[in-house]
């Protein structure tokens, strides 16, 4: 961590644009409560997202789609109650912005007003251009997410590599430019060419965080169980792992077990 960066003594949009503008990697990761954004904040994040992805990784669906606006707002309160300086924030879930631009407002405002986070987070381009609007007129601070959607996996059918093909790599870029324009202040790119990465960010003014999207984004996320090894069946090949905590927590739960069934725990000094 950087002098500069950890200095500040709270991450905000203003801190995230000046990190671009310097070239300063921006270091993302995903939290959905108390101890672990704690943890994470205390290392020097810079930003947590409370992503839809703890419909995955915290209730074990198979996809995104089932997490409630409720269930988001619970683990975004969480996370903003442990953190100090990283910037907070909040994925929007499914159904509760594509309809129309007011559910969308309606639900950004129960976000920031119930959970205290900083920030927003949709999926897609001029298709929910309406809605970031609004939201932004609110005062709202967004951020886009483009290139593989989660949200949109049905459609899609699959979870590989998006934008390979011409004409999803041109709207993609005109996505990005829109989503710039009309003000969000950072843009999401998932699982999308290297090279095309490179040439969005090198477009557009606002930082771009990637995802399986090479290393010319202007920061990089990961889903934090999967960083640190908990999940133990994901590997993709964008995920590098810096922990294998999940061999870890066998462990000790295993001797743990070992030590009960031998009377060993408590001994004489872990008793009053």
């Amino acid at each position: 961590m950087s002098k500069a960066t950890g200095e500040i003594k709270r991450v905000t949009t203003h801190v995230i644009q000046a990190m671009k503008d310097r070239g300063e990697k921006i270091a993302m990761l995903t939290a959905y409560d108390f101890s672990m954004a704690r943890i994470l904040d205390d290392a020097g994040i810079d930003i947590l997202l409370v992503g839809d992805s703890a419909s995955n990784v915290m209730a074990g669906h198979e996809t995104t789609l089932p997490i409630t606006l409720d269930q988001m707002i619970y683990h975004a309160q969480s996370v903003v109650r442990a953190v100090h300086r990283a910037m907070v924030v909040v994925d929007m879930p499914f159904g509760s912005y594509q309809s129309n631009s007011e559910i969308a407002l309606s639900s950004a405002i129960r976000i920031m007003k119930e959970s205290g986070a900083h920030a927003v987070k949709l999926e897609g381009g001029a298709e929910v251009e309406d809605c970031i609007k609004r939201i932004l007129l609110a005062g709202i601070p967004v951020m886009g997410h483009l290139g593989l959607t989660p949200q949109s996996i049905y459609k899609f059918g699959t979870y590989t590599v998006r934008a390979k093909e011409d004409v999803e790599a041109q709207k993609l870029r005109d996505d990005a430019r829109l989503l710039e324009e009309i003000g969000c202040f950072a843009l999401v790119l998932e699982k999308i060419p290297a090279q095309l990465t490179k040439e969005v960010s090198s477009a557009i003014a606002i930082p771009t965080i990637g995802i399986g999207a090479g290393k010319h984004a202007d920061g990089q996320v990961l889903v934090t169980h999967d960083m640190l090894g908990i999940t133990k069946d994901f590997k993709p090949r964008f995920l590098r792992r810096y922990a294998e905590l999940f061999d870890v927590m066998t462990d000790a739960t295993q001797r743990y077990i070992a030590d009960v069934k031998a009377k060993d725990f408590p001994n004489d000094s872990e008793q009053y």
